[in-house]
């Protein structure tokens, strides 16, 4: 539906597929895509939901071993590879400790542009430190929401007669626009559009 509809890039996430199987379907898409010059981001491992309430050896678990993500990167032709290296959707009650030699390891063997999924609150330095070993896209939806909605109740909450949602939107419009330029000077990414 994406590629139909004139998205340039599309997003499948087989994860939640035995390995043989998340390969054989990212491949389908990947070849359908790319017939029509639509770049394709792919995802193996599982990225959990909430890090904070994943044991130990659970979060051990979870990440995607270096082979595997070689393998899935070279059997699927994906042009942008998300895995599991410690991040997580959603908020973090404690910073995450992302695996930076997997990272290093998986980009240095195929140099694929990595993805970072659970971006939100991940500390800067380990942003920094991600993007110099490979990582070449960073989600940070939550961390956008959190910023748009905060400032929505601030606004609500100093005028709670206000009528006209444009009034309380705009102002976080503006902190949310403030906060995506801080995010690209973060990632390198500012003037490159």
């Amino acid at each position: 539906a994406c590629i139909r509809a004139g998205f340039t890039s599309v997003m499948f996430d087989g994860s939640k597929y035995e390995k043989e199987e998340n390969i054989a379907r990212t491949k389908e898409i990947v070849k359908i895509a790319h017939a029509v010059g639509v770049s394709v981001e792919g995802e193996i491992g599982k990225i959990g939901g909430v890090e904070d309430d994943i044991a130990v050896d659970e979060r051990d678990a979870m990440l995607t071993p270096v082979p595997d993500a070689i393998e899935f990167y070279e059997a699927t032709g994906v042009d942008a590879l998300a895995m599991s290296f410690g991040t997580a959707h959603g908020p973090y009650k404690l910073p995450p400790k992302l695996d930076l030699d997997r990272i290093a390891a998986v980009h240095q063997k195929t140099g694929a542009p990595l993805v970072m999924h659970g971006g939100s609150g991940v500390p800067e330095e380990d942003v920094r430190k991600g993007i110099e070993l490979g990582i070449r896209k960073v989600n940070i939806d939550t961390e956008l929401r959190q910023a748009f909605l905060a400032e929505v109740r601030r606004q609500l909450a100093e005028r709670p007669d206000e009528l006209d949602p444009r009034k309380i939107f705009a102002p976080a419009r503006e902190v949310l626009k403030e906060h995506i330029k801080e995010k690209m000077r973060l990632f390198g990414c500012a003037g490159k559009a």
